[in-house]
């Protein structure tokens, strides 16, 4: 795109249900890095929510034709993502959050570490003598919850156990409680099961409490993001852990390098680390 002048503004779509952003903390907390950054800077952060990834297609060329941002933040990548390629073909710099193993020849990302949560996680549910594992995931076509998933099954096949279970959600309360009911229904519920955000978990902790399974007595929860909705719980969630507000802070950075045509520098979400409470414990005897 050839812009006559900088538009002063640093761009975001968020394709979600906006059910999901009222109840889940994760995008509050990483918006409000990304704006903190680009505030100190003069410049505007614009917000966009649409419903899909159609219409985030859509937001992109309306911002394109009238110049209104100078680059845009992508989150969520999926597998054949077509968004990449269609902000190139309008002229729109972009910056992808996120992303584990960005292309060598794609737009600049802040690059996150997936598999070392889901290790660490894994090693100490093992330590706690479990041996039978679920996972209540993202949406799988994602890039993230992939990785997340191919680190987990590995892990549990270099440590001698049995495959995952893997149950996909789509991050809502519902979703989390729903799937939680259906692994601990089977006639050899997991031990431990860790869920892909903080809303899942929570749900799902009120669904065993409503079967009147015991955590951590009879099956151990791990969290992914730790909100004060994890801190909150009773008992309160042992969580892999974030700091949400300097990873935005961080992709805000990248985002104004960008718009400005410089070369964007190497930088990574901050480093993720298990925070132990009250919902891991001993796996229950055989």
């Amino acid at each position: 795109m050839d812009r006559l002048e900088p538009a002063g503004a640093i761009g975001l779509v968020l394709a979600r249900p906006r059910r999901l952003l009222s109840a889940e903390p994760f995008f509050m907390e990483f918006v409000a890095g990304i704006e903190e950054r680009v505030a100190a800077r003069d410049t505007a952060f614009l917000l966009h929510l649409v419903t899909d990834t159609d219409a985030e297609l859509s937001t992109y060329l309306r911002w394109a034709e009238r110049r209104l941002v100078d680059a845009v933040v992508v989150v969520n990548l999926a597998e054949d993502d077509p968004r990449p390629a269609v902000l190139r073909g309008l002229g729109l710099p972009a910056v992808l959050a996120g992303v584990q193993d960005p292309e060598p020849s794609g737009p600049p990302a802040v690059r996150t570490d997936h598999v070392f949560p889901v290790r660490e996680a894994l090693t100490r549910l093992l330590d706690l003598g479990h041996r039978r594992i679920a996972r209540v995931s993202g949406p799988s076509r994602l890039l993230h919850t992939r990785a997340r998933t191919d680190a987990l099954a590995e892990s549990c096949r270099e440590a001698g156990i049995a495959d995952p279970v893997v149950l996909e959600g789509d991050y809502s309360h519902e979703e989390g409680a729903r799937l939680t009911r259906e692994l601990l229904d089977r006639e050899q519920p997991p031990t431990a099961i860790l869920y892909d955000n903080d809303v899942m978990a929570v749900s799902g902790l009120e669904a065993a409490r409503e079967l009147g399974v015991a955590v951590p007595g009879e099956v151990s929860m791990v969290a992914w993001d730790d909100s004060t909705l994890c801190r909150l719980a009773s008992p309160a969630l042992t969580s892999v852990s974030v700091d949400v507000y300097r990873y935005g802070a961080a992709v805000g950075e990248s985002a104004l390098e960008c718009a400005d045509g410089l070369p964007v520098a190497e930088r990574w979400s901050p480093a993720a680390t298990l925070v132990t409470r009250g919902s891991t414990g001993p796996a229950p005897a055989p």
